[in-house]
C-alpha cells in the first residue's frame, strides 16, 4: 500500500530510484514489490523513461467504489443543478493523500470543455478542490499537511510555497469557496467549496470551471452563491450517513 501510495501520489514522476529514495524499504525488496503489483496490472511502467503509474485493474476497481459511493451519490442531484444553472463544467473531487481525486463530473454543453475526467488527480496547491479542502481542515492539520507539499508550478500564476498558501487559506476559510485563477490550466478559472461530513471535516468539494473567455464577475458571484448553496445541501444531506 505505501509504494501504491507513493506511485499514486506523483503519477508518472516516480521511477524506481525515485521509490528507493521515498520509502524506507531495500532495494531488493521495492524491486519484488514493484514487479508484482505490475504482473497484477495494478502498476504500469512506462517503456521509455521506467516512470510508473496506476494500472488500468486498479482504476477500474476504483470506478466500481465510485459508482456506489454514498458521497457520489449524495451530490448527484446537486451538481446536476449546478451545472444547469452555469452552464459549465463541474467536479465533484475527494482527497486522495496530497492531491484531489475527481470522482464525478458533469461536462459543459457549451463548446470549449475541461480535458479534466473522473480519476484524474489534481494537486492541493493550485486548483480550487484542493484549496477549498485545505481551508475547510482544522488550522493545526491544515499547516501540517501544506508543510509537506512540495510545489511545482504548474502556470504562472501557481501558488509556489507554503507562507502564500497559507495566507490564501485563511481567505478562503473567511469566505468560504476558493478560485483558481489559471492556476492549474491556461486560460480557465474555477470556484471550489469544501463539502462537510456532520463534524465539520471535509470530506469533498465542489468545483465550477469557466473559460476565461466567457468568465465575468457579476455572472461568477452568481456561480459562487450557487455553488456554496450546493454544497450546503450535500454537506446537510451526507449528516445522516452511518
Amino acid at each position: 500500500m505505501r509504494v501504491l501510495q507513493a506511485i499514486a501520489d506523483d503519477p508518472g514522476r516516480v521511477d524506481m530510484a525515485r521509490l528507493t529514495k521515498l520509502l524506507p524499504y531495500p532495494r531488493g525488496t521495492l524491486y519484488r514489490i514493484v514487479a508484482a503489483l505490475i504482473a497484477e496490472g495494478l502498476v504500469k511502467e512506462e517503456r521509455s523513461g521506467g516512470m510508473l503509474q496506476l494500472g488500468h485493474r486498479l482504476i477500474a476497481f476504483a470506478s466500481k467504489s465510485w459508482e456506489s459511493s454514498d458521497l457520489r451519490s449524495a451530490a448527484r442531484d446537486e451538481i446536476e443543478r449546478l451545472r444547469r444553472f452555469s452552464g459549465e463544467t463541474v467536479h465533484l473531487a475527494v482527497p486522495s493523500g496530497l492531491g484531489m481525486v475527481y470522482i464525478d463530473k458533469l461536462e459543459s454543453p457549451r463548446t470549449v470543455r475541461m480535458t479534466s475526467r473522473i480519476g484524474t488527480r489534481v494537486e492541493l496547491y493550485s486548483t480550487s478542490v484542493g484549496k477549498a479542502y485545505l481551508a475547510a481542515l482544522p488550522t493545526d492539520r491544515r499547516r501540517e499537511t501544506v508543510n509537506v507539499i512540495e510545489f511545482r508550478p504548474r502556470t504562472p500564476n501557481t501558488i509556489s510555497n507554503a507562507a502564500d498558501l497559507l495566507a490564501e487559506l485563511d481567505r478562503i476559510a473567511e469566505r468560504g469557496y476558493a478560485t483558481d485563477n489559471e492556476e492549474n490550466e491556461g486560460e480557465i478559472r474555477c470556484f471550489g467549496s469544501a463539502i462537510r461530513d456532520r463534524t465539520g471535516v471535509p470530506v469533498g468539494c465542489v468545483s465550477v470551471s469557466i473559460p476565461l473567455h466567457r468568465h465575468d464577475e457579476t455572472t461568477a458571484m452568481k456561480i459562487i452563491e450557487e455553488l456554496k448553496a450546493v454544497v450546503d445541501t450535500i454537506s446537510r444531506s451526507i449528516a445522516t450517513f452511518a
